[in-house]
């Protein structure tokens, strides 16, 4: 069983999809942190990714991505490196998007994801072409959205949550621009899968979310208790 999460930064989505595969009892994969790793790792090694996009690419395909499933959360390794403290510093968030949008990193990743989805078969899948590209024929498919200020606070909690310093209208024109990035791209465009249903969750409650997206996804697939 593959449950599919789309939607733009901050809609949700890691949160939702963590609860939700908790309340059907299978697993979840962040696929967005899969490339903020890659992102992470190759800032941290002095790449410049604006100028040196084939030592992005030759990183990621040099480099295994992980996950350590005995964590809950998962930690994500990209290497012999943990990676999950670093992937949502503002370096990351600034340069990912660059790094996504490079059509030899997306095959290296959405091989690395059906790996991940043959190993682990009962799955909540969440990122931006989870339902479009990388599983087009999984049983149920969501696309969740919301503002840019209700998903730039969102961000910002989350960051103060981690101790980390926050800049909320820096955060929303970030925002902004990582949709326009995103929607942009030629290879695996940020869009809304034609047989996936759209949930605008910005007055809705986390709770509210996974209720309905639970009571959706029973009415769609057959979820062992």
């Amino acid at each position: 069983m593959i449950v599919t999460l789309d939607g733009p930064a901050g809609s949700g989505k890691s949160t939702t999809a963590w609860q939700l595969a908790s309340r059907l009892g299978v697993e979840m994969l962040d696929t967005g942190a899969m490339y903020r790793g890659i992102t992470a790792k190759a800032l941290d090694r002095g790449i410049d990714i604006a100028t040196e996009p084939h030592a992005v690419i030759e990183l990621a395909r040099s480099s295994e991505v992980r996950f350590d499933w005995t964590q809950q959360p998962p930690r994500l390794w990209v290497g012999r490196r943990d990676m999950t403290d670093r992937l949502r510093d503002h370096d990351v968030t600034n340069w990912v998007s660059d790094v996504s949008s490079m059509p030899a990193i997306r095959h290296v990743m959405v091989k690395a994801q059906r790996r991940i989805a043959s190993e682990h078969p009962r799955l909540v899948t969440e990122g931006r072409d989870q339902g479009s590209v990388v599983f087009p024929d999984a049983d149920a498919k969501f696309y969740l959205d919301a503002s840019p200020q209700v998903r730039a606070k969102r961000r910002a909690d989350q960051l103060r949550a981690a101790g980390k310093p926050v800049d909320l209208d820096q955060i929303r024109e970030a925002i902004i621009l990582r949709d326009r990035k995103d929607a942009a791209r030629k290879d695996g465009p940020l869009i809304c899968p034609e047989d996936a249903q759209r949930i605008d969750t910005s007055d809705m409650t986390s709770e509210q979310v996974v209720d309905f997206l639970a009571q959706r996804v029973r009415a769609l697939v057959e979820v062992e208790a």
